[in-house]
């Protein structure tokens, strides 16, 4: 029998959830509303698998798993969030898996199945975000002080002015970005760089 935590901050969610979770080898056997009360409840139950939604009151999913990873339950998380900041987050926690709230009650089962059994599980959709998050150089500080003034609306001229460097530097720096980013202007590196979490 697969023993199952369920962590969401919705209680709609988690009834429904439970709803869904009906086969001879799983057992839902406790609910949490909070990252604080997944990892009480995670220590009182030990659960196999923890179902995790990653944006909740208190403490966030991802912090919960980091704590919650340690102690035996593997987590998988699901979430309507597929930003690669989150799905990063998540992995870098110690998530087993990240799937999207949109799953089949099918794939949800068999993810849970497969987390039990010590597999890591991607919905498809993540599987090019995290591959490409992990293949993307880091952007030096300078790169990203200089991307960030320019998510600012600042042209290069003032960015030279602001950081003491010339204009033909900026365009240096920029160009690096571009490279590292995948991308050919300055609005697709802005929007690319933030949900890759690599500017705020």
């Amino acid at each position: 029998m697969i023993r199952i935590l369920l962590v969401d901050d919705h209680p709609v969610v988690r009834q429904g959830l439970r709803g869904m979770l009906v086969a001879d080898d799983l057992e839902v056997v406790g609910e949490a509303g909070s990252g604080q009360e997944a990892i009480t409840q995670a220590a009182a139950l030990q659960p196999d698998v923890v179902l995790m939604d990653l944006r909740m009151p208190e403490m966030d999913g991802a912090t919960a798993t980091s704590k919650i990873v340690g102690t035996g339950p593997r987590v998988l998380v699901l979430t309507t969030y597929e930003t690669d900041s989150d799905i990063l987050r998540a992995v870098e926690a110690g998530a087993s898996g990240y799937l999207l709230k949109d799953s089949t009650t099918e794939d949800l089962i068999a993810a849970i199945r497969a987390a039990a059994r010590g597999e890591t599980v991607l919905a498809p959709s993540m599987v090019a975000k995290v591959v490409g998050q992990v293949r993307t150089p880091p952007l030096s500080a300078r790169e990203t002080e200089v991307l960030r003034l320019v998510a600012k609306g600042m042209s290069n001229v003032e960015i030279g002015r602001t950081l003491f460097i010339s204009e033909a530097t900026v365009k240096t720096h920029l160009l690096r970005v571009f490279n590292k980013l995948g991308v050919s202007d300055r609005t697709a590196a802005v929007t690319t760089a933030m949900e890759r979490g690599m500017l705020r």
